[in-house]
């Protein structure tokens, strides 16, 4: 049985967060990480969340999983969806929070969780 996340207190963001987890969760979706950055100075937004999936196919799964899970939710739409095309990082962004879809191996690559060293970093433990 897999985890739902829950936010211990509701906002709009905090919202946000849960149902896109849930979206990233039923189309399982791997290694999924909250970047907190609102202690940041000068960060675009104020949570990143990260995930990965196994091919370019389920990466377009779980982008169109978060959309419509968030839409249906709370009726929120991302401001600008990236890279869909290609769909080895795939950038959602609902301007408070901006989730980013990889494949494993350009997760690996770009490695944005270091490059975000002073975030607050929440594991949501996913098993499959």
């Amino acid at each position: 049985m897999q985890k739902k996340f829950m936010m211990p207190n509701t906002t709009s963001s905090d919202n946000l967060i849960t149902f896109t987890i849930d979206g990233i969760e039923d189309v399982k979706g791997q290694n999924i990480i909250i970047l907190d950055l609102r202690d940041i100075e000068n960060t675009v937004c104020d949570y990143f969340i990260i995930c990965d999936g196994t091919s370019n196919t389920q990466v377009n799964a779980i982008v169109n999983s978060v959309q419509k899970k968030v839409s249906k939710n709370i009726k929120e739409k991302p401001w600008h969806i990236e890279g869909s095309e290609n769909a080895e990082w795939v950038l959602m962004d609902y301007v408070d929070v901006v989730v980013h879809i990889f494949q494993k191996h350009i997760r690996q690559y770009y490695d944005i969780e270091n490059l975000w060293g002073d975030a607050k970093i929440t594991q949501i433990k996913t098993s499959y």
